[in-house]
């Protein structure tokens, strides 16, 4: 999809989409991150960078996720910043170093 032919309408549902999608399998998933796993708008660049050269899901899921990630590669990441306030902020995918204070 070429972003510059999409009318506004059509951009709004879109990101409507978007806001509701999460990452249902793999290391970003619900057995990673319950219940629902990482929203699509919050996985970092490299794991998109994995799907670019692998390919993407089959289906809307691999859809939307090459969406994200045209629109995080072309700068435009702050569109997304509605959608994290709205649900809370950000979720962070780092992991956590065990705490090895006695």
């Amino acid at each position: 999809m070429n972003f510059t032919e999409i009318d506004r309408e059509d951009f709004r549902n879109l990101l409507n989409e978007i806001a509701g999608a999460y990452m249902p399998f793999g290391k970003y998933g619900p057995k990673d991150y319950p219940p629902r796993g990482v929203p699509l708008t919050d996985l970092p660049p490299e794991y998109f960078t994995w799907f670019i050269e692998r390919g993407w899901p089959k289906g809307r899921l691999g859809e939307l996720m090459a969406m994200v990630s045209e629109i995080k590669s072309s700068g435009a990441d702050q569109v997304f910043e509605p959608m994290r306030r709205a649900r809370g902020g950000r979720i962070s995918v780092r992991r956590r170093r065990p705490n090895t204070d006695f």
